[in-house]
């Protein structure tokens, strides 16, 4: 069997949602199927770490597709092509598009509908897209995997889809882990002058709610008796214009913190040395940094929204995501109560370990197999 896969998102040194979620499960799934050939489609030259084992053979697609008209152009005409030059016989595409121009089996991989429940400052024409095509692939796809129960019901009510949905958690890499109280120490020497601090992760963008959460951040330094800090760990991704102007407004702004996409070390680090970590965000189809701050025995507060209690299940705390007032109490909170803190830690230990790459690879495979064997 020759299996093609979509690996646009398998780029270096900028893993974010999608990338990791084909990166771990990809390099899994092809180390334990050698009876199969696998052909890599990047759309861009590519790292040779990513051509994982022999089996997988790479070729790259042009043009670089990071534009509407552009998707169009890769999936639905240079992308055919060298399916039939390839000799495909099933195709995965784990970031959300599949090839409406093409008879080959696909299975596709919708993380969520966002896009549906707001345009959290998509470009007008990026949102077109998603609302003409995304119903499409949905109905061309033979298969598809979401990353959360919620995201499931949530393709079914949006769609009233009859093709077949899976339900694969997301994993986090297992390298985060309880940093030593002296590395503790020396992060925060290190980025804070030795100040406490509360963390986000992930893409600052307007979906992620970052904006309420320096307004809460604003307030709670009116009475702040630790010096706390709040770092900002991410890209800045789409428009971020009321952002931008609260952040240069702010009384506080020099308690807060961007620090960019960070390397993996540096950022296992930064997340350890927290205080807790906050992932305020108005809708995810899963959220992975829960399971970052949990692993690395670092109190998680999130949103009581879309998949989140799903991934946070009773070791974490949740806040209205639209909510000033909510986040404000939970940073109050949390600055006052070691016990609070200390139960979270303990139950996120528990949380954590319903969730691996591993599993989810295994998952993924059964699922590529009932596909190619037309199961239900």
């Amino acid at each position: 069997m020759r299996i093609g896969v979509n690996t646009r998102f398998l780029l270096n040194g900028k893993l974010e949602g999608i990338g990791w979620f084909t990166y771990e499960t990809m390099r899994r799934i092809v180390k334990a199927h050698p009876e199969h050939d696998f052909v890599f489609f990047f759309d861009r030259p590519f790292d040779p770490q990513f051509v994982f084992e022999h089996n997988v053979k790479p070729v790259v697609v042009y043009p670089p597709a990071r534009a509407p008209f552009l998707w169009k152009l890769w999936f639905d005409t240079t992308l055919p092509y060298y399916l039939k030059k390839y000799n495909i016989d099933a195709f995965i595409s784990p970031d959300g598009y599949c090839s409406l121009n093409t008879v080959i089996p696909q299975l596709m991989v919708l993380h969520d509908l966002a896009f549906e429940h707001g345009s959290f400052g998509l470009p007008k024409n990026v949102m077109n897209f998603y609302k003409t095509r995304v119903p499409q692939f949905v109905e061309k796809a033979k298969r598809i995997v979401t990353v959360s129960n919620f995201s499931k019901q949530d393709i079914i009510d949006q769609y009233q889809t009859k093709t077949p949905i899976d339900v694969i958690y997301n994993g986090f890499n297992n390298d985060f882990d309880i940093l030593s109280d002296e590395l503790k120490l020396e992060v925060r020497n290190r980025i804070t002058n030795g100040d406490p601090y509360y963390l986000y992760v992930g893409a600052i963008h307007p979906r992620k709610n970052v904006l309420r959460l320096l307004k809460a951040f604003e307030t709670f330094k009116e009475n702040d008796q630790l010096n706390y800090k709040l770092l900002l760990v991410g890209r800045s991704a789409w428009a971020n214009n009321d952002l931008d102007l609260f952040y240069n407004k702010m009384k506080f702004k020099e308690d807060v913190v961007f620090l960019s996409h960070l390397a993996f070390e540096e950022l296992k680090e930064v997340i350890g040395a927290a205080e807790v970590l906050f992932y305020p965000s108005i809708f995810e189809g899963f959220g992975i940094p829960i399971l970052e701050g949990m692993s690395s025995g670092v109190p998680v507060v999130t949103s009581n929204t879309s998949s989140m209690p799903e991934v946070g299940g009773d070791a974490a705390l949740f806040i209205d995501p639209f909510s000033e007032k909510d986040i404000l109490e939970k940073m109050n909170l949390l600055s006052k109560n070691a016990d609070i803190k200390k139960d979270m830690i303990k139950k996120g230990c528990i949380q954590k370990d319903k969730f691996s790459w591993d599993k989810a690879a295994e998952e993924l495979w059964v699922s590529i197999d009932k596909m190619i064997n037309n199961e239900d």
